[in-house]
C-alpha cells in the first residue's frame, strides 16, 4: 500500500508540474494588446467576464442588438478595444467575452453571462480565429428570436457550428495578406455557411490586423495600417448592420 501511494503521489506531482508548465507556456504565448487598445479598453466597464463598451448614443443603442464577441486563441481580449469602441460610438453596444487562459474553445457558453444580463435586449455575435469558431457553435446549437446575427473575422464555422440551414443574416471577412488563416479549411467551411452569407475582403489586412496586439507568428506582412484595418472593420460590420434592420 505504501508504494502504490507513493506512486499515486509521483504522478500527481508529475501532473502538477504539466499543469503549471501549460500554465507558463500559454502565458508566454499569449498576445497582449498595444498601448493603444490598451487605453482604449479603459473606456470598457469591466464586468469581470467581459468588457463592455456602453454606446453613447443610448437610444440608439437599444434600438440594435448587442454585439457579442469571441477573441482568436492565446489574444487578451483588450486587443480587440480599438475596433469595439469605434462601434460603440456609432450606436451599438460591443461586450468583448473574456475566455479561460484566453482559449474560446474552453467555454463556447460564455456568452450566456452577457444574455442574462440584458434579458430584454437582442443580440449579434461575432468572433475572431478560434472565436469564430466557438461562437459559430454557440449559436448553432442556441437557436432563438433573440439571436440575430452573426460575423467571423478570420474565420469559419465547423460541422458542429454549421449555419448552412441557418436563416439569420452572416458576414465573413477576411484580409488579403493573411497568412495564419488556414484557407483550404477556409473555403471548405462554406458548406456550412448559408447561402445568404455576404463576404468581404479587407486588401492589404492581415490576420492580427483584426485587432491591434502586434504581429502574429506566421502571419503576412500587412499592406496597410493596423488603424487602416481597424476604421475598414468598423465601417464593414456597421454596414452589414445596418443593411439588416439593425
Amino acid at each position: 500500500m505504501k508504494k502504490l501511494g507513493k506512486i499515486v503521489l509521483g504522478l500527481l506531482v508529475i501532473l502538477g508540474l504539466i499543469s503549471v508548465g501549460s500554465y507558463y507556456y500559454l502565458k508566454e504565448n499569449t498576445y497582449e494588446p498595444s498601448q493603444t487598445a490598451l487605453t482604449t479598453s479603459k473606456k470598457a466597464i469591466d464586468n469581470k467576464e467581459y468588457l463592455f463598451f456602453k454606446s453613447p448614443k443610448k437610444k440608439l443603442a437599444q434600438q440594435h442588438p448587442i454585439i457579442i464577441f469571441y477573441p482568436g486563441a492565446l489574444v487578451e481580449p483588450e486587443s480587440y478595444s480599438v475596433w469595439a469602441n469605434k462601434l460603440s460610438e456609432t450606436g451599438y453596444d460591443v461586450a468583448i467575452v473574456k475566455m479561460p487562459l484566453n482559449l474560446a474553445i474552453l467555454d463556447k457558453n460564455r456568452a450566456e453571462k452577457v444574455i442574462e444580463d440584458f434579458p430584454d435586449r437582442t443580440f449579434v455575435f461575432g468572433g475572431h480565429s478560434l472565436g469564430g469558431v466557438m461562437s459559430s457553435r454557440y449559436v448553432s446549437q442556441n437557436v432563438t428570436d433573440k439571436n440575430k446575427g452573426i460575423f467571423f473575422l478570420a474565420s469559419y464555422p465547423d460541422k458542429k457550428g454549421a449555419l448552412s440551414q441557418s436563416k439569420i443574416p452572416v458576414l465573413s471577412i477576411t484580409a488579403s495578406k493573411d497568412q495564419v488563416l488556414n484557407h483550404e479549411a477556409y473555403e471548405e467551411a462554406k458548406q456550412y455557411l448559408p447561402a445568404q452569407t455576404k463576404y468581404v475582403v479587407i486588401n492589404g489586412g492581415n490576420h492580427s490586423g483584426f485587432g491591434a496586439y502586434g504581429e502574429q507568428k506566421k502571419d503576412g506582412e500587412a499592406e496597410i495600417t493596423n488603424e487602416d484595418q481597424q476604421i475598414a472593420l468598423v465601417n464593414t460590420i456597421e454596414n452589414w448592420l445596418k443593411q439588416n434592420g439593425w
